[in-house]
């Protein structure tokens, strides 16, 4: 029997066959990690084509309905798919140079990839499981590191603690490259995990999330080493984050956009005179990446779902002073915010 979700998507596209290179997007079809693959679909079958190093795994591993096979050595991909005349693939994530050699050599391509949003944006009970298991890594990984902080540490040592700690919880890696900040370095939202030796009374903010099972996890805390009585204007602004950051989990519903959600927590901040100091979107889709379908910021005109998974990160950032974020993964079931990462939010002091 076919794939069902590898039909799926595939009927979506109209083409003859859809045709899968990308890694994330293969992975999504098979529940298959490998650096290489193309994965075939048309009406009568679905295949996955590996060479030798992942063969074996993959005929063990490889999701149901699809018949693994090796790639024939020292064939192009428009040799491999001779026989369809139209074709499917992402055109946001195919090479130019592949665009190039499959057109030239005479296929009519179609682009797949708000077929997948679509797909990948509603999670499975399998992908919510996943989800959630490196969620759980992530918030007791979190815990088990606050006591382990001390001073004269780097970012770079806090940041690889936790990479630990995430690992020895379950994860198979992280999400991404984690963001740790001490002091004025948190007023840089993407700041660069470096060296910089933790003093008394630092702010810490810290980006972090784990894989388990090809499915991600994304939070971030913010949180003072000491308190040398002089953080009063973070403290204030720490309030307003956190009030903004529950109130979307409490006023977010099934139903409505991107652009509604993300107004939740921004008009919220208004009210305090913050929101020019909010930079970002309120959130993004998480799963297989990092970043995914829907995007909740002031352009996304998507209609969020059950099923969904997304980040809830209001933030602030006052330049050369500090920054402020407070993230959870969440989910929408029957319609409310389910948070998924839920370790303590209130400001911790160590």
């Amino acid at each position: 029997m076919k794939n069902l979700l590898a039909d799926k998507i595939y009927r979506m596209t109209g083409a003859d066959a859809l045709v899968v290179t990308q890694d994330d997007f293969r992975f999504y079809l098979t529940n298959f990690e490998s650096s290489f693959g193309v994965v075939v679909v048309d009406a009568e079958c679905a295949k996955f084509y590996t060479d030798n190093r992942y063969l074996e795994a993959a005929k063990n591993f490889c999701a149901d309905g699809f018949e693994v096979l090796e790639y024939p050595r020292g064939t192009s991909l428009s040799q491999l798919l001779k026989g369809y005349k139209s074709i499917a693939l992402s055109l946001l994530k195919t090479p130019a140079a592949d665009y190039i050699s499959l057109k030239e050599a005479g296929y009519e391509i179609t682009d797949s990839t708000s077929a997948f949003e679509r797909c990948m944006a509603v999670k499975a009970e399998y992908e919510l499981k996943n989800i959630r298991a490196a969620c759980a890594a992530a918030d007791s990984a979190f815990c088990e590191l606050l006591p382990g902080i001390k001073e004269g540490m780097s970012e770079n040592d806090v940041a690889a603690l936790l990479e630990y700690l995430m690992r020895r919880h379950g994860a198979s890696g992280t999400s991404f490259a984690t963001i740790c900040a001490f002091g004025a370095n948190s007023s840089v939202p993407h700041h660069e995990t470096g060296n910089a030796k933790l003093k008394f009374g630092d702010i810490v903010l810290i980006d972090f999330g784990c894989k388990v099972g090809g499915y991600c996890s994304d939070c971030t805390r913010t949180f003072l080493f000491g308190d040398d009585k002089k953080h009063g204007e973070f403290k204030t602004a720490y309030d307003r984050v956190l009030e903004a950051h529950m109130l979307v989990k409490r006023q977010l519903r099934a139903g409505m956009t991107g652009r509604q959600g993300d107004a939740v927590a921004r008009d919220l901040l208004a009210k305090y005179g913050l929101d020019k100091y909010f930079t970002h979107s309120l959130g993004h889709g998480i799963g297989v990446n990092i970043h995914e379908y829907p995007t909740l910021s002031p352009k996304g005109e998507g209609v969020l779902e059950n099923g969904m998974v997304f980040s809830d990160e209001p933030g602030v950032y006052f330049e050369g002073e500090f920054g402020i974020r407070i993230e959870d993964t969440v989910t929408l079931k029957d319609g409310k915010v389910i948070s998924l990462t839920d370790s303590d939010k209130s400001l911790i002091i160590l």
